[in-house]
């Protein structure tokens, strides 16, 4: 259990602009200066043997980019609609490189500035569950949205992998 001195360094920590986008009807927010990007769907090049949330590569203007689907990797079921887009972040690796990958999410809400007072710690689920992808949970309009890591969201050997593979 955390005490009020490391959850307030926590929250100050955090404090900043997220993009917030939607997963089957529930809020995440992504740091802004992660996001490079939101792209529409578009043709996807599968890679074979890659963990099935790891849908494949795009090409981005000359550049392939892995491509992952966020309710997949989330254990939800893959739904595409009319607002299904692609926001394309840059993820640091174990090595200190960065990549860019494509993320697939139902939709893109705005982008909101989130003061430190209201960004709480990510709660405790017990010893069996990780959290470690998750930056805290925000306050925002009444409605708590959960801030990802996108750096831990998807395993650097996932995206090490993906890189190798990619023609």
């Amino acid at each position: 259990m955390s005490n009020p001195t490391s959850a307030a360094l926590t929250r100050s920590g955090h404090a900043g602009k997220y993009l917030t986008v939607v997963l089957e009807s529930e809020a995440y927010g992504i740091a802004v200066l992660k996001v490079r990007e939101i792209i529409r769907m578009q043709k996807i090049t599968p890679v074979p043997q890659m963990p099935e949330f790891v849908k494949g590569v795009i090409n981005l203007r000359g550049r392939v980019i892995p491509v992952v689907d966020l309710r997949v990797k989330f254990g939800l079921k893959a739904d595409f609609t009319e607002r299904t887009c692609i926001v394309v972040v840059q993820v640091k690796l174990a090595n200190e490189s960065v990549v860019q990958m494509g993320l697939i999410v139902d939709s893109v809400e705005e982008v909101v500035h989130l003061p430190s007072d209201e960004i709480e710690p990510t709660p405790e689920f017990g010893a069996r569950v990780d959290t470690s992808y998750l930056l805290g949970m925000a306050k925002v309009k009444g409605q708590v949205k959960t801030l990802l890591d996108i750096d831990r969201v998807v395993a650097p050997e996932t995206i090490q992998q993906i890189a190798a593979a990619a023609p």
